[in-house]
Parts: structure tokens; sequence; C-alpha cells
């Protein structure tokens, strides 16, 4: 299991000797990644990034669903990102969809509250955060 200590979370990557194939590591828990022009069989970086954000959806549709007494029964959260063709830099969307469908719509709209206004995640992408670079080099 991976915990965050103090509100910060970790992730490594290195290369492996087969082009566009990474090993990313959280914790005690070991993946793999390949880039998008690689060989096509594992999860891409754009995938883990939406992954993370149906992740946390998920975690608060369980939980605040469960306060509520909805039946989660098929619960589910899905996400879609489309790169920006202007700019491919950057992704021009991502859309995320949960669907509830044995909750009322007035208890679903409160789990999507409780969702839109505490998932760090969400609300990163949603309005941006800060990122920086640190680069260490021999010499």
């Amino acid at each position: 299991m991976t915990t965050a200590h103090n509100g910060v979370a970790t992730v490594t990557g290195t290369l492996t000797p087969t082009e566009g194939r990474f090993l990313l590591s959280a914790g005690t828990n070991h993946f793999v990644s390949d880039a998008r022009v690689g060989p096509g069989e594992a999860v891409t970086a754009g995938e883990l990034f939406i992954a993370a954000a149906v992740s946390c959806a998920l975690a608060n549709v369980n939980l605040h669903g469960r306060n509520l007494g909805a039946d989660l029964t098929s619960a589910s959260v899905s996400a879609q990102s489309e790169r920006d063709p202007d700019d491919p830099t950057r992704y021009r969307s991502v859309v995320l969809t949960l669907s509830l469908p044995r909750v009322p719509e007035v208890v679903a709209r409160e789990i999507l509250h409780h969702f839109t206004t505490t998932c760090p995640i969400y609300n990163t992408i949603r309005r941006g955060g800060a990122i920086e670079t640190v680069l260490t080099a021999q010499g």
C-alpha cells in the first residue's frame, strides 16, 4: 500500500531496455508505462493522468455516497481527454462522467458536489497548479 507522508506523494520512474517503456514505482508498488509512441502494450502517461482523476472520483463517490446512504451498485466513473490539435503540449479537454444509476438525482448531485469541492486532482486540473522542474546531471 502506498501512502503519502505529510501530504506528499512520490513516484519515480526509470527507463527500461525496451524503447518507449518505463518502470514506475510508487512506494512498494511497481508498474509499467509506455510512451504514446512506444510499444503500445501498457498504460500511457495521458491515461495515467486521467486515471488519477477517475480514482479520486471513485474514492469520493464511495465515501460520500456511503455516508449519504446511497445505493452505489453499478456506480462507475470514466474519463476522456482530448489533446489540443493546435497545441499538442496540452489537453484541450478532460471530461469525467459519473454514473450513479441507483442514486436519486438530488443525492447524486450532492455526491458530485462533494467530489468537485474536495478532490485535489480534479481541482488542480480545473484551476491549474504550480509545477516546477529540477535537473540533476553529472558535470
